[in-house]
């Protein structure tokens, strides 16, 4: 395994999320695929189904497991016991690394059940900093923070998300999971470009990238997993390996869910640059704008 970023965590190849349709076919066929990520809270506590299928798998195929409960930006204080199952289940799981998502998820004790995006000012800045160094303290490992789909921009931000989330990991030592889709979603719905964001962020620091496929809505994108990857996304993926070298790239696929095989044909056309049959890395600067 290739170490290939500030935080010295390996490359572990190709993967795609465990996900219950495709339980019985990995168990009668083996994984076919490098590693897998789990979604951390349908594994908090549970010790049903998906429980036995993940301890048959956890010693053949490396795990990663990502949050979409942390609430990293909130304004509540961090919730302890979600940390200490999360910690509880890190321990049993050992996992190559825990993710989660530059986002808040709720206020006052009540949870949204989705990933909201934060002004980007320096008061929020400090304030994430020194949540996520917390964090980290407590699961004594580093965090791997998502940057968001966003669909509305805070006229209050300061920073661009590329520069917010350059400063946290300069000041927290945390890595980056560098979602490609939700980059190009972002830079659709709210006109920025995406190869300025590429360009600026802080490549040494991505661990683990997400390739998915919105839903085009005509005059705005929907971070909705439930299509192929698209073509500029790919574009955006080769361009950014072709400077990184190989990197963990899962593709995330939830909804409208195809076949194992399917999915696995999918991923699988993010070969590393210079492999047989990979094309050379294509320009950023495609027709159709972002």
């Amino acid at each position: 395994m290739v170490r290939n970023n500030a935080l010295g965590l390996p490359n572990l190849g190709l993967g795609v999320g465990l996900r219950h349709a495709h339980f019985s076919a990995i168990l009668e066929n083996g994984p076919q695929i490098d590693f897998f990520e789990i979604i951390s809270e349908n594994f908090l506590d549970h010790h049903g189904y998906a429980r036995h299928v993940l301890e048959r798998l956890r010693g053949s195929v490396p795990m990663v497991m990502h949050g979409v409960s942390l609430s990293i930006g909130s304004a509540d204080p961090l919730n302890w016991n979600y940390l200490h199952a999360l910690r509880d289940l890190a321990g049993w799981l050992k996992p190559a690394w825990i993710s989660d998502h530059l986002c808040w998820t709720g206020y006052a004790g009540i949870n949204s059940h989705d990933l909201l995006p934060l002004p980007y000012t320096p008061e929020v800045l400090a304030h994430v900093a020194d949540r996520i160094k917390a964090v980290q303290d407590f699961l004594g490992r580093p965090l791997i923070l998502e940057n968001p789909s966003s669909y509305l921009a805070f006229g209050a931000s300061t920073l661009p998300e590329w520069a917010f989330l350059n400063a946290l990991v300069t000041q927290t030592d945390c890595g980056l999971l560098l979602d490609i889709n939700n980059i190009y979603v972002s830079a659709f719905n709210l006109g920025f470009d995406p190869e300025v964001y590429l360009r600026e962020i802080a490549l040494d620091h991505v661990v683990q990238i997400h390739l998915a496929g919105p839903s085009h809505n005509g005059d705005h994108l929907v971070d909705t997993h439930d299509h192929p990857v698209p073509p500029r996304v790919w574009a955006l993926y080769r361009w950014v390996t072709a400077r990184t070298g190989p990197v963990s790239t899962l593709l995330e696929w939830d909804a409208s869910i195809p076949e194992y095989a399917d999915l696995l044909a999918e991923i699988r056309k993010a070969n590393p640059v210079g492999a047989p049959g990979f094309p050379e890395p294509m320009s950023l600067c495609m027709e159709g704008g972002v």
